[in-house]
């Protein structure tokens, strides 16, 4: 299976498939797989830029928007993880992933999928270490602090991930692990970046949480972004085990922003995402240390007076695998939430929307008997989700179409019907939760597209051109157009636990 994997996208949709095209044209071969490593910039609307990290002045819509209004599909399927220049409010919709456009895929927080027997692992975010101990507390709409704390990094996915077991291939961050410089070519990195000598001197550069992940799961493959610049290390691991690690620009003429790479896979299945088996199990069984409160997120340990490992044991899996009825087929099941953007000459003042329902959380959410972070906050402080643009809390659950674009109406599936029951005797509970626990051709009036077959690592090129499972090619764009206290239960703990206000 052929992959390629970009590295900051920043909304240049339309460039990055282009790209991929021109590639593919040149090459003879087919992609078929395109791997985002954050800052994609999933805007649909203009409200969904007021939510982006970024000065007004930054404001621009880009194309992801053609994508999820339909006026565009995407001609590769593409996964994605989530940066620091986000629309978050549409990400947090999807907390645990989901479709946002038809054939592009978010892995929420954290999350492991499967494609094509190919086991690819992602977190979204960035490590700031105020933010790594709190709960998913932020909602919309955001001000100057959530909106940027939104997309930090919490302690509760780091730990969900290292409870996989099985070998992953691919893993996907928008930050660097710390330390990676240490097996790569350090010094021209830093005659690239001299800004980053400093940093990484002190060990500053990057994420120590992502650190321990690279150093708990062991990936084959590890692909950032974040940095704005192109990095390959090789880590080594014990057993003769190693992780090639490949950080990668952003969408920009010049810059080596796109990667495309072979991998095995079971050639008997078709090139669809599915759910990881081990990843839903272990959502469904810690779903009760997820916390929504800016109060320490206490994690057991061995020293807990409760389950601290949650490697899925078997019965757990076939729990899981008895729900989806044997299927692990990520259901195609996008919705709009949101009415996408339409060129309106009449500027009106933008503002923050308020927290939509995505009917795909709600779906996986009662097939998991897991909680939506959102929904327990609003269920918290007695409010609700705003009403959807679309129409989508209906009564009808089927999809209507419509011949008139501009005015279509999507009503509600049926699996948004699906909702999570609530125990009567918790109504009165402020917060009741869940039941379970290259060359191109050089035309001077075209773009030019470059292929260099540099190594992306320090491995020798020789080696590298003899083992088919490290041919790389990389696609470089040269010019686009543009420990003792008291125990209590776990849900009453942040209750009596103000010492550890972060």
């Amino acid at each position: 299976m052929k992959i390629a994997v970009e590295g900051c996208a920043h909304g240049q949709l339309e460039k990055i498939y282009d790209t991929i095209k021109c590639l593919e044209e040149k090459e003879n071969i087919k992609i078929d797989l395109l791997l985002c490593c954050g800052d994609f910039q999933t805007s649909r609307n203009e409200e969904d830029l007021t939510c982006m990290a970024v000065p007004p002045k930054y404001y621009d819509m880009c194309s992801f928007y053609k994508y999820y209004s339909g006026e565009k599909t995407a001609p590769i399927l593409t996964i994605l993880i989530g940066g620091n220049h986000e629309a978050s409010n549409y990400l947090q919709e999807l907390p645990y992933g989901g479709w946002v456009a038809p054939k592009i895929y978010y892995m929420g927080y954290a999350g492991v999928v499967n494609v094509a027997g190919v086991k690819i692992g992602g977190i979204s975010g960035i490590y700031k270490c105020q933010d790594l101990m709190k709960g998913h507390h932020e909602i919309c709409p955001y001000d100057n602090s959530t909106k940027r704390s939104v997309y930090h990094v919490r302690n509760l996915e780091i730990f969900r991930l290292k409870q996989v077991t099985k070998p992953i291939d691919i893993f996907l961050s928008h930050d660097w692990p710390t330390n990676v410089t240490d097996f790569g070519d350090k010094e021209q990195l830093i005659r690239f970046k001299p800004h980053f000598k400093e940093d990484i001197a002190m060990k500053k550069l990057g994420s120590k949480p992502c650190e321990d992940l690279l150093n708990t799961l062991k990936p084959k493959f590890w692909f950032s972004g974040h940095l704005h610049c192109k990095f390959a290390a090789l880590i080594p691991h014990e057993n003769d085990k190693y992780t090639k690690f490949l950080a990668l620009d952003k969408c920009l003429p010049k810059r080596r922003f796109l990667q495309v790479f072979d991998i095995p896979h079971d050639e008997e299945e078709e090139i669809k995402i599915k759910y990881d088996l081990e990843w839903l199990t272990i959502l469904m069984t810690t779903n009760h240390l997820l916390s929504t409160t800016q109060m320490s997120n206490i994690i057991p340990t061995r020293y807990s007076n409760e389950r601290y490992c949650f490697k899925p044991l078997e019965e757990e899996k076939n729990i899981v695998l008895s729900k989806l009825e044997n299927d692990l087929t990520v259901p195609e099941n996008f919705v709009q939430t949101a009415k996408p953007y339409v060129n309106n000459t009449n500027k009106v003042q933008l503002k923050q929307p308020g927290p939509l329902q995505n009917p795909q959380t709600t779906y996986l959410c009662k097939l998991l008997s897991i909680d939506d972070p959102i929904e327990l906050i609003l269920r918290n402080s007695g409010e609700s989700f705003s009403e959807s643009n679309l129409s989508l809390k209906t009564n009808d659950s089927s999809v209507l179409n419509s011949d008139n674009n501009s005015e279509e109406m999507i009503e509600e599936p049926s699996f948004i019907n699906d909702t999570v029951e609530e125990d009567s005797s918790l109504s009165d509970s402020k917060i009741s939760r869940s039941t379970l626990s290259l060359p191109e051709p050089k035309n001077n009036s075209q773009d030019l597209f470059f292929i260099d077959t540099e190594p992306s690592s320090r491995e020798n090129s020789s080696k590298r051109k003899s083992d088919d499972e490290n041919s790389v090619m990389e696609s470089e764009n040269v010019a686009l157009n543009n420990s003792n206290p008291k125990k209590f239960k776990r849900r009453n703990f942040n209750i009596y636990s103000n010492e550890h206000n972060s």
